[in-house]
């Protein structure tokens, strides 16, 4: 199968270079975008006359276990702290999911993702009551929607020893076949034996952490009290942070030492604004760190453009952010994984979009719209490894209704099984 995009305005994702051009896509092969001037005959023609036609988008940090969550009943107390949100919600909600479940929420991930125009997926998955094969569960759903991913489980001692020893078990049954992180909670729930453990696995393997660092300042009393030192400093020890595989998920409270190690590290952080917002845990502050800041929603939503946006509007008063580092936090994923030689973000995963501006759109204004004109709304198409995964808004790869209908009947059993 062969597509062909005719009358296509090409945006290069790197330089911003406008193209007026037609594109074949192929699915295989070294050349996988050929742009002509002639129209060739292919399995499917796509008229994208008036359209954007760019790489598509990337998550670099999800949770899919939590794609069950909107509209459940309110928790049996009032969380009053980052601590009991986790208690009373999400630690509540992650061991109540099964094999079912899990599928379901995978499903619902990924379809939120390609219709959002993103086709790769960074997750950091919890289900302390069904782990054994809970990623390769993942996997599979998201392959039936056509997304690729990077995938690993939330190891943890909040359960005890016997369960942590079951998330390294996962981990490495998975990273045997698959491409994948060692995922860990964070630093206030891994014990030190598990993080050694964990550190192990991740030279075994070659791989990195993906582990949530400083979202509140309880991980850090928390490591200066237990451990004599703050959590950064904490993971230097382990030497994580020389992985350029390894993610840092929030990263707020920090000291300047701690930004001095991080400024140095290999590391890649990933900044979640939104839920940092609806945690009320603070604000991310990229000063003294390196570039490698990439974004994510930590399971909040699956819309990238929407996490770049908020990235952007709510950093003003607390962050060194301007259009052009809002820009390149949202890109930054593609250069992560390519780094990594992780397969999945080839050239051939595009995105067309239906954007009707009122005003003109250049290279030179281009973040301009970025910024305050792209909406997940103008995702018409969205192509994954060049197969058109979404058509005029609409999934090609899975019934979106029938879908639909599974994920809300596991929604249903996880708000009563939560109570």
């Amino acid at each position: 199968m062969t597509l062909f995009l005719k009358n296509a305005t090409y945006i290069n994702w790197e330089s911003l270079d406008f193209q007026n051009t037609n594109i074949l896509v192929n699915k295989n092969g070294t050349n996988l975008l050929q742009f002509t001037d002639k129209i060739i005959d292919a399995d499917e023609t796509i008229d994208c006359k008036g359209k954007i036609v760019t790489k598509s988008f990337a998550v670099g940090h999800h949770h899919i276990y939590s794609a069950l969550a909107r509209g459940m009943p309110a928790p049996k107390k009032n969380p009053e702290n980052f601590y009991e949100i986790l208690e009373y919600i999400w630690w509540t909600l992650d061991k109540a999911l099964d094999k079912d479940m899990i599928e379901a929420s995978a499903l619902a991930t990924a379809m939120a993702c390609a219709k959002s125009g993103s086709t790769f997926v960074i997750d950091h998955h919890a289900s302390p009551n069904f782990i054994e094969g809970s990623l390769e569960i993942i996997a599979k759903a998201f392959e039936r929607v056509g997304i690729h991913h990077l995938l690993c489980y939330e190891v943890t001692d909040r359960d005890g020893l016997e369960k942590a020893e079951q998330g390294l078990s996962e981990t490495e049954n998975y990273l045997q076949s698959r491409q994948g992180l060692v995922g860990l909670h964070a630093s206030f729930t891994v014990s030190d034996q598990t993080m050694k453990k964990a550190a192990d696995l991740m030279q075994k393997y070659n791989s990195g952490f993906h582990i949530h660092v400083a979202e509140d300042l309880y991980d850090q009393l928390h490591a200066e009290k237990n451990y004599g030192k703050r959590v950064v400093e904490r993971l230097n020890d382990y030497a994580v942070l020389q992985s350029s595989k390894t993610i840092l998920g929030h990263c707020l409270h920090l000291n300047d030492n701690e930004r001095h190690i991080l400024n140095k590290s290999k590391a890649f952080i990933v900044q979640n604004m939104e839920s940092n917002l609806n945690n009320n845990v603070g604000f991310f502050n990229a000063k003294g760190l390196n570039s490698n800041i990439m974004l994510g929603t930590d399971g909040m939503h699956s819309d990238m453009l929407r996490s770049a946006q908020m990235a952007f509007f709510a950093g003003q008063p607390f962050d060194n952010i301007d259009f052009v580092s809002a820009y390149k936090r949202f890109r930054k994923v593609h250069e992560y994984l390519r780094i990594n030689n992780f397969e999945g973000d080839e050239d051939n995963n595009l995105v067309v979009l239906d954007y009707p501006s009122p005003t003109p759109l250049s290279k030179e204004n281009f973040l301009g719209h970025f910024l305050f004109g792209f909406r997940e709304e103008h995702v018409q198409h969205v192509i994954s490894s060049g197969k058109l995964i979404v058509k005029d808004r609409q999934l090609t790869t899975i019934d979106e209704g029938e879908t639909l209908k599974f994920t809300q009947e596991q929604a249903k059993r996880l708000w009563a099984k939560m109570k």
